[in-house]
């Protein structure tokens, strides 16, 4: 597949790259999961390491992503430096690694791809899987000042309403929960939101509209382009993108900010569990 239309081809690779770059020891193959159990442990890339979505990159004793000493630690645990190349991919059609590469950028590591695909393409070929796990490495990792530019927050949430000329809101959830009917999606029945609805002005573009049913692949910057434009999303604004956690919306920012190549791009990955909370906050239906 050629990528020469994305504004950033250099973000994804394919499964015949990685297949041929399995034991290139100047990289790193990271399986990013929300459910290890049923998706890493049954069988992986042959040395992939397992990044578990929910422990390993969000902190543990408040709702946050991990600091940046956290973040030092997991990549001297696989033994990256900041000129390994980062390859990630995981089920839910990449959902949560393009949420780790999210978080990886914010750490500043740009040195990093995408799998095209995820877990999803890669067993649709009948590629080759292990369930040996790598050995740890080890290394010293020194990270960057997180870049706050990709990350929105709730103050900015709020002047963003203000100003809806300027800026657009992108609730990449599904219909339903967008219009409130129902206060969680279907994968988590049972983490429900205290309201149903959506942030006042938001645009429902659901991130599963960006990638191909079939393989779990990207599509063409045209199909890219005619989904956001005709929502009012375009390159000239300001954009932030919002799920329920922000791991939805992370996909959403990484179609928009590496394929489309739009200059303004957060993910407000308080997003709706914060929002729809918040007491005195405004919502629509």
């Amino acid at each position: 597949m050629s990528y020469e239309t994305y504004s950033h081809p250099e973000v994804l690779c394919e499964t015949d790259w990685v297949a041929h770059n399995i034991n290139n020891p100047y990289i790193r193959i990271l399986e990013v999961d929300y459910d290890p159990e049923n998706a890493y442990r049954q069988g992986h890339l042959p040395s992939a390491y397992l990044v578990w979505w929910r422990k390993d990159i969000n902190d543990q004793s408040r709702r946050d992503i991990i600091d940046k000493q956290k973040f030092e630690s997991l990549m001297s645990k696989v033994g990256a430096t900041p000129e390994t190349e980062i390859i990630l991919y995981g089920d839910f059609n990449n959902w949560f690694a393009a949420f780790a590469l999210w978080v990886f950028h914010y750490y500043g590591h740009k040195k990093i791809k995408l799998m095209n695909g995820g877990r999803k393409k890669w067993e649709l070929e009948k590629r080759n899987y292990t369930k040996d796990e790598p050995a740890p490495q080890s290394s010293k990792y020194s990270a960057k000042p997180p870049d706050e530019g990709i990350r929105a927050y709730l103050p900015d949430v709020r002047r963003a309403i203000e100003r809806l000329n300027e800026t657009v809101l992108v609730d990449v959830r599904s219909p339903k929960e967008f219009s409130g009917e129902i206060t969680a999606p279907p994968e988590y029945p049972t983490e429900h939101a205290q309201r149903g609805g959506h942030i006042p002005g938001a645009n429902n573009i659901p991130w599963a509209q960006a990638v191909r049913e079939s393989d779990g692949t990207f599509k063409s910057v045209e199909e890219l382009k005619a989904l956001y434009e005709s929502k009012g999303v375009t390159a000239d604004k300001e954009v932030i993108c919002y799920c329920r956690i922000g791991e939805r919306s992370s996909h959403s920012w990484f179609v928009l900010k590496y394929l489309l190549g739009y200059p303004s791009v957060r993910n407000y990955d308080g997003s709706w569990t914060e929002w729809g909370n918040m007491i005195g906050n405004p919502i629509e239906k």
